[in-house]
C-alpha cells in the first residue's frame, strides 16, 4: 500500500465539528524521496523505496552512497519500501499531500521497552490468593505453570514474566483529522505506538 516514512511529535487534542474534544497524535510526515524502484523485471516484485531523514555522509556505507547518488540526492537516514499504483522515477518527492484523500491510515512503529516485568504487569495477571492466609510473598507470582508427573514439561508459549516492549506495533485504521501541507504535518486520531521522536511508518 502506498505510504509514508515519518516522525511521531507527540500527542495533543483538537476540537471536532461537533464541539467535541478529540484525541490525536502529531505526525511529521515526509518529505520522502524516491532513492530506488523495484520492478518485476529486475527485482521479482513491485515497490519503490523511500527515505527520510537527513544522514551523514560519512556514516553511509560506500554501497548506499552510490544508491543516493543515482537518486540524486543526499543520504537518507531511514529507508522503507512501499506500493504505489502510479509510476514514480528516482529522485521524485512525496510529501503529506498524498493523503488528502485518505479517510483512515495504518501507523507502525516501536513500542516503548520496559524491560523485564512479571507477570502481572506484562499479561495482567489477577495475584494468586490472599496475603492474609499464612503466604507473605507470592502475591505477585504466576501460580502454577504445569502438572508435575504428566506431561513433567512447561508448554512452549506459556505466558511468563520476561522482557517487555520495544515490539513492532501496527495500530490500524487511525481516523485522520487534518493534513497540514506547509509543515509536513499528519493529525491522526487516537494513540500510535513510540516514544516521541521515534519513526513510524504511514500507510493508506
Amino acid at each position: 500500500m502506498p505510504g509514508l516514512i515519518g516522525r511521531k511529535i507527540g500527542m495533543t487534542s483538537v476540537f471536532g465539528a461537533d464541539g467535541k474534544n478529540v484525541p490525536c497524535t502529531v505526525i511529521e510526515a515526509g518529505p520522502c524521496v524516491v532513492t530506488q524502484v523495484k520492478t518485476l523485471e529486475k527485482d521479482g516484485y513491485k515497490a519503490v523505496q523511500l527515505g527520510f531523514g537527513e544522514a551523514k555522509e560519512k556514516r553511509t556505507t560506500k554501497p548506499m552512497q552510490g544508491i543516493f547518488k543515482k537518486a540524486g540526492t543526499t543520504p537518507k537516514k531511514h529507508l522503507a519500501e512501499f506500493k504505489f499504483d502510479e509510476e514514480l522515477n528516482l529522485g521524485d518527492t512525496l510529501t503529506v499531500e498524498i493523503f488528502n484523500d485518505a479517510a483512515f491510515v495504518d501507523v507502525v512503529g516501536t513500542s516503548k521497552g520496559k524491560g523485564f516485568q512479571g507477570v502481572m504487569k506484562r499479561h495482567g495477571f489477577g495475584g494468586v490468593g490472599q496475603s492474609t492466609h499464612g503466604q507473605d510473598d507470592r502475591a505477585r507470582k504466576p501460580g502454577s505453570i504445569g502438572a508435575c508427573s504428566y506431561p513433567a514439561k512447561v508448554f512452549k508459549g506459556m505466558r511468563m514474566g520476561g522482557q517487555m516492549g520495544g515490539d513492532r506495533v501496527t495500530t490500524q485504521n487511525l481516523k485522520v483529522l487534518k493534513v497540514i501541507p506547509e509543515h509536513n504535518l499528519l493529525l491522526v486520531k487516537g494513540s500510535v505506538a513510540g516514544c516521541n521522536g521515534s519513526t513510524v511508518l504511514i500507510q493508506k
